[in-house]
């Protein structure tokens, strides 16, 4: 991974060259893990910021709390890690400016909608003949096309995934509570993403267990999306929707991956609605290849819906890696060229309120030649086993 990290940054220097930039500062969690290699776990920023400032001709810093510094220099390639402390006079400003060096520099390039409001505010005040300019597009390029060492370890997302998706499909039954779904589905993806990983390097910081809450709607709740696991308990006929895309991820590596159930039976009206999703994600995935627009791919779900009678304000899909949205995004107006490398989740969604949805995802790469899944699990109605 830490080789990875490496050449890409000597990639991001070589287009910072191209583009006549010399200094970026890097603050989203997810590019300092895709250029450094290194990110934390406390999902809090408690206004201590980490940052990853990269220099076109010279070696990247690391800017970091006294107290992670220990964890980013076992975790991290980079060898210039400066510290900062709450107190005294070792603040994270101060380092920042003794990073920057130039006391008046004309432009200033950073992540324009992922710099923290603390860091952009000083920058704003400190450098105020500093034009800001976003690096982000410039990474993103990069980021859209995954090599094969990335799509390796978004397969063993995938079959994690797979993993939890089984262990809630055999959580349901008529009685059951919503929650207890939950801890199944993290207590099957954490011990699958155990056996991808080993005590030693790198690995050794790579937790397996898979956290965040659970996104699940049951019953007429089901139209509601990203509602919570709750005690809720299910009832015979009731549509129960798993979406994971929060939780389905390994080595930061984020998946998209939704399947929709039914307890015991499935009435008429929530097949056809489910049915009308899965053509619809079926239609979207079976145009991806290679020279088709992202727009194309949504427009080709989109006329699924209407030949159907339905409607829908979703998108049909969103490139996925280290973050929960890249570019470029399946819906209209994106006119993206697809190219082998990429990497999407692709949704089939309908809502109708109060009573029911249809749902489906999965997470799939472009191909020379077309596509291939890497989220797997069965695309057809789906009842519960007990």
């Amino acid at each position: 991974m830490l080789q990875e990290c490496k050449e890409r940054t000597e990639q991001l220097q070589l287009k910072m060259k191209d583009n006549g930039i010399q200094k970026a500062i890097f603050t989203d969690e997810s590019s300092i893990a895709y250029l450094a290699g290194f990110w934390g776990y406390l999902g809090i920023e408690f206004g201590r910021p980490t940052m990853l400032v990269v220099d076109a001709d010279s070696g990247p810093t690391v800017i970091t709390p006294l107290m992670e510094s220990e964890m980013v220099e076992a975790m991290t390639w980079v060898e210039d890690i400066r510290v900062w402390e709450d107190i005294g006079q070792r603040s994270w400003s101060r380092v920042l400016k003794g990073v920057i060096t130039d006391e008046a520099p004309s432009e200033l390039w950073i992540e324009r909608n992922h710099i923290p409001a603390i860091v952009r505010n000083f920058l704003d005040e400190a450098y105020r003949g500093a034009i800001l300019k976003d690096i982000s597009p410039v990474l993103g390029e990069m980021r859209m096309i995954k090599t094969p060492f990335e799509i390796g370890i978004m397969k063993q997302a995938g079959a994690i995934a797979g993993a939890m998706m089984a262990a809630a499909h055999n959580s349901l039954s008529e009685g059951r509570q919503e929650f207890e779904s939950a801890l199944a589905v993290i207590d099957a993806g954490s011990r699958k993403a155990a056996t991808f990983l080993t005590d030693t390097g790198w690995e050794s910081f790579v937790s397996p267990m898979i956290h965040n809450l659970q996104i699940l709607q049951s019953g007429a709740d089901s139209s509601m999306v990203h509602r919570r696991a709750s005690v809720k308990a299910y009832r015979k006929f009731d549509p129960v929707y798993f979406c994971f895309c929060n939780m389905a991820q390994f080595k930061q590596y984020k998946l998209g991956f939704d399947r929709m159930f039914h307890i015991s039976d499935v009435t008429d009206k929530a097949r056809d609605v489910q049915e009308a999703a899965i053509e619809a994600q079926q239609a979207a995935i079976g145009s991806i290849r290679p020279g088709i627009l992202a727009e194309d791919v949504a427009a080709a779900a989109n006329e699924v819906y209407q030949k159907r009678g339905y409607e829908t304000g979703y998108r049909t899909g969103r490139s996925i890696g280290m973050s929960y949205l890249e570019a470029p995004e399946l819906k209209e107006g994106d006119k993206t060229v697809l190219k082998p490398g990429m990497t999407f989740a692709v949704d089939g969604g309908i809502s109708i309120d109060g009573t029911t949805a249809g749902r489906i995802g999965d997470s799939v790469v472009v191909t020379e030649t077309g596509f291939d899944y890497i989220t797997n699990y069965p695309r057809e109605i789906l009842l519960s086993k007990g």
